[in-house]
């Protein structure tokens, strides 16, 4: 059986103060939970306080995103190198706020994937469809496409060592949730298309959910044969929902 991983995602939001007090509840109430992976991925300058408070707990800890560059002239970015100093175990990519916002493309995504690969980091790889896509009937298409991209540049077994969160952007911080149902048949296809070109790492992919998971639905989504737990964004800062919702997954 495949096992769950709930990762929260801080996105642009902490302090020092703030992430000491969450961090405190969640080593208090997660530690030493078992039946699901947890990790908590946090903005660049605050890496070096999740490495101090959870080296020595069951929580591993990552970035929200990387460079596709190893090292050079790349003012403001952060190389896979860096992330490795602060212990980081996931680092997220080609999540929907830096395609639509800061225009990454398919194929930067499946550079990042690689790079963060490369230096041993596992990628929590996004993919998703936006309202006007899933109303247009080519969610199928545009995720399909997203993950083509991967495939081709790193080959499908590179997905063995990976995870994909399919997070449909109209059901992001809006506070709209893709039925389970709804969440559920994208995440069939996922495992489906990967399936075709290898059924043993389709079997062992986490898939997880990402989009407006709270603990009030994470049972009922994470109970789907094909969710494998979720990237948790805002309910990941409130310390009672999170681990509500890691301990829905276990």
């Amino acid at each position: 059986m495949r096992r769950k991983l709930v990762a929260g995602n801080w996105k642009m939001h902490g302090g020092l103060a703030e992430n000491q007090a969450l961090l405190e509840a969640l080593k208090s109430a997660l530690n030493g939970l078992q039946g699901a992976g947890m990790a908590v991925c946090a903005p660049y300058p605050y890496l070096a306080q999740l490495q101090s408070e959870l080296a020595a707990t069951d929580l591993a800890w990552g970035a929200q995103n990387v460079s596709e560059h190893a090292k050079g002239a790349f003012t403001g970015e952060v190389s896979t190198s860096m992330l490795k100093d602060f212990g980081c175990t996931y680092v997220i990519v080609g999540h929907s706020e830096r395609r639509s916002l800061y225009g990454e493309s398919d194929e930067t995504v499946a550079k990042k994937f690689m790079a963060a690969q490369a230096a041993g980091l596992i990628p929590i790889l996004c993919v998703g469809e936006t309202l006007a896509e899933r109303e247009g009937g080519v969610t199928e298409q545009v995720v399909g496409r997203q993950l083509d991209a991967v495939v081709h540049a790193a080959g499908v077994d590179a997905l063995a060592k990976a995870v994909v969160a399919y997070e449909p952007v109209w059901a992001i911080g809006t506070g709209k949730t893709a039925t389970p149902e709804q969440a559920q048949a994208v995440h069939a296809y996922i495992r489906g298309k990967i399936s075709g070109l290898n059924k043993a790492v389709a079997d062992g992919l986490v898939i997880q959910y990402g989009g407006s998971v709270k603990a009030a639905n994470a049972a009922e989504l994470f109970s789907q044969p094909d969710i494998d737990g979720g990237l948790i964004g805002g309910a990941s800062l409130i310390a009672d929902e999170f681990i509500a919702i890691c301990k829905a997954a276990a």
